[in-house]
This record gives structure tokens, sequence and C-alpha cells, in this order.
């Protein structure tokens, strides 16, 4: 017979932001806090727009306390702890992963060995990188546009992307959001190179990322969503059949909870992050591809939260802003924001702030975000918070601005 607890939405809410690390009594420090939380998740998403930081820093700087961008930057291109790869869909996550992806690196190869332009240059460009070292795609003067999956593209571009998909190149560093390419070999240890994929059959490589994906966000339900993009080849069936075989082996747990028919599935060894949880309040600001909102629908059941992203949605079709970021409070969505960073002033600038409906605004709630804020102008290195005095009267922020 199948094991299954069953939870209230306020121990399942409870539980997510102990396993993310939002408490005080499960926040870790410095870069080690850094590997271990992506070792219990997997991967945390990129993005490459920089707001107010880039979404993976924001995703770290609200679970790592002393958290600063250079720590990020360092593991993964000093100590090569960490690796930018695809997973759900840009990702980062830790180098010793590197042979469980052994199967989108050759499907890859398969798809872009069909590109002449591509075939036709890729050893002149590897020799080059040999001969020369790291380069960018500013550094070769292939300047033909050609046929890309995202768009038309330099062949440059293309053919360093092709490179870098394979296994045959990686992103050895960046210039801003400008890659720089070197070769693999040079950069991963040739025991990880050299070792095969785990994974050796099909429902292996399903089980591992059905265990993966429900550990990225620690609690999920079998529904078509977000949380389960870029599992190539795996179908909804598949995806059934290994949840059972996963139970069958001890690895899930079945999880249901009150007021929702869905069932929920979590791995064994999480269990532990619902008992270590305490009653110190917290606040967080969450990044908007954060971990724990890759399945938005899942979110709105959990937390009654409505999350939708609209940086790419036409501005007359936005309901709040261009880039808006939730804030997280003792276990409940309390706000949402759309900030600006004036980096000569030093400021964080709120240029609109939405409460949540039937929320009480009391001294505990200010002071709790407050000092959510100081935390984030730290990570921002920034000084000082300016609120709109419109905005600030309307939305009783007066107390906000530092």
């Amino acid at each position: 017979m199948d094991k299954m607890i069953s939870l209230t939405k306020n121990e399942a809410r409870r539980f997510l932001s102990s396993y993310h690390g939002f408490r005080a009594s499960n926040q870790q420090l410095g870069k080690q806090g850094i590997i271990d939380y992506i070792r219990r998740v997997g991967c945390i998403q990129f993005d490459p727009l920089n707001v107010v930081g880039f979404n993976q820093e924001l995703v770290l700087q609200s679970r790592i306390h002393d958290f600063k961008p250079e720590m990020l930057t360092n593991l993964l291109y000093k100590d090569r702890v960490l690796i930018d790869g695809w997973d759900k869909n840009m990702s980062i996550y830790l180098t010793e992963d590197w042979p469980y992806f052994s199967r989108f690196r050759e499907r890859k190869r398969e798809q872009l060995s069909t590109v002449p332009e591509v075939k036709e240059i890729r050893q002149d460009v590897l020799k080059l990188i040999k001969d020369t070292g790291p380069i960018t795609s500013k550094d070769l003067s292939y300047d033909q546009i050609i046929e890309w999956p995202w768009a038309p593209t330099r062949l440059s571009r293309a053919v360093l992307e092709s490179l870098y998909f394979v296994g045959d190149l990686i992103i050895y560093n960046k210039n801003r959001t400008r890659k720089i390419y070197d070769l693999t070999e040079r950069n991963i240890p040739s025991y990880l190179l050299s070792r095969e994929d785990p994974n050796q059959t099909f429902d292996q490589y399903v089980d591992w990322y059905v265990m993966r994906r429900i550990g990225a966000i620690g609690l999920l339900w079998d529904r078509s969503g977000d949380a389960w993009l870029g599992i190539r080849g795996m179908k909804s069936s598949d995806r059934k059949k290994s949840f059972q075989r996963l139970i069958e082996a001890g690895n899930l747990i079945k999880v249901s909870i009150d007021g929702i028919s869905n069932t929920f599935y979590m791995r064994k060894y999480d269990a532990k992050f619902l008992i270590q949880s305490d009653d110190q309040s917290y606040s967080a600001i969450l990044a908007p591809l954060d971990n724990m909102l890759w399945d938005r629908k899942q979110i709105k059941e959990l937390f009654g939260f409505e999350y939708i992203w609209e940086v790419y949605k036409p501005i007359n079709e936005r309901r709040y802003g261009y880039y808006v970021l939730p804030l997280l409070c003792n276990d409940r969505f309390v706000a949402r924001f759309e900030p600006a960073l004036d980096t000569e002033s030093k400021t964080l600038i709120i240029k609109n702030w939405w409460w949540e409906p039937d929320l009480e605004i009391t001294e505990q709630l200010k002071y709790d975000l407050i000092k959510c804020f100081h935390r984030f102008l730290g990570f921002l290195g920034a000084a000082h918070i300016s609120v709109d005095s419109r905005l600030s009267k309307k939305k009783y922020l007066k107390w906000l601005e530092l």
C-alpha cells in the first residue's frame, strides 16, 4: 500500500519555507551555503535581464544570508564548482552533474550536425580556441546570417553556441551578458568527462529527472506545468510510471493537502524539513523565476497568490508592471513591488507597490519587511530606499523609506 501523509495548507507552506531556507533557522552562509542549496534543488534558473540583479542572484540573496554576487561568479568561473548549462531552460547547476546531461548533449549533436554552415567551420573554431585561448562571438568574423532555433543570427554566434550545446565548449566567463567560451577539456576534470551517463536506461533517466524536479521545488504535484519543462523525451505517461516506481522503491512520499484534490509528491529524505521549522518571523524578496514559483498554479492553490511575470507582455496587457518581485512574509505572500536601481546615488527606487487583499498591515509586518529590505540593500550595494511621495501616501509606505 502506498504511504501517504496528510498536511494542511499551512503545514505545506511552512514546509516549503523551511525547505528553501527562508526561515532563519535554515538560512545558510557563504559559498558553501550556495553549493549546499543548489545541491538540494538541482539547479537555479538563469535569466539575462538585470533590473535589480540577475534572476539567479535574486534566488540566492533570499536564502544565503550574506550573499554577494561575486560569490556566485567565483563558484562559476574561478572555482568551477558550478557551471552554466541547460536543465530547466538556461540554468546553473553543480559541475559534478555533468555526466547526467549526456543525453542532452548527444541529442544536440544529432540536431546541429544537420546545419551545414556550422558543420563546415566547427573544427576551425575549436583549433582557434585551442591555440589562442577563450573567445567570444565578437572575436570571430563569420558574419553570415543563418537560421537558428531562437531567431536568425550571425554564424559566429551559432557555431559557438553549437559547440557549447554539444559539450565541446563551456562558458568560461562572462563580460556582463556576453559569453566567453573555452574548451571543456581545459576546465572540467577528466574523471567527469570520461564518466558514463549514470542513467543507462530511459526509465532511470526519467526517474532521476522526476526526483530532481520535485527536489527543485520541494513539493510538487503531477500536473503539466513549467516545473516539468526541459525534460526532453518524457511524456506525462512516463512521468506517472516513474512516480509509481519511485514510490515502490521508497524514494517518494505521496502527500495529500487539505482542500486540494491533486496528490503531491515529496522526496523521502526531504521529509526532515517538516519538523525543521521555528516560530521566528521572516520575510524574503523572491526572484521572478524563483524555484518555489516554477509552478504558478500550484502556488495559487497553496498560497492563494497569483504571480505573473509580465516582462514579455505588451504594456497595455500588463496587470502590474514590467519587472515585479513578490514579497513572502511568515508563510504568506503579502505584497509585490516594482523596483529600479539608481547606481549613482545608490538608491533602490520603489516604482510601484501592491498589497495583497485582506491583509492587516501590522507593526510586526512593517518590522519584518524593513529587515528584509535592509538585507536587500546590502545585496545591491545600495544605501537608500526612495518611494514616490504619492505612492507612499496611497500605499502606506512612509515607514519603508530608509
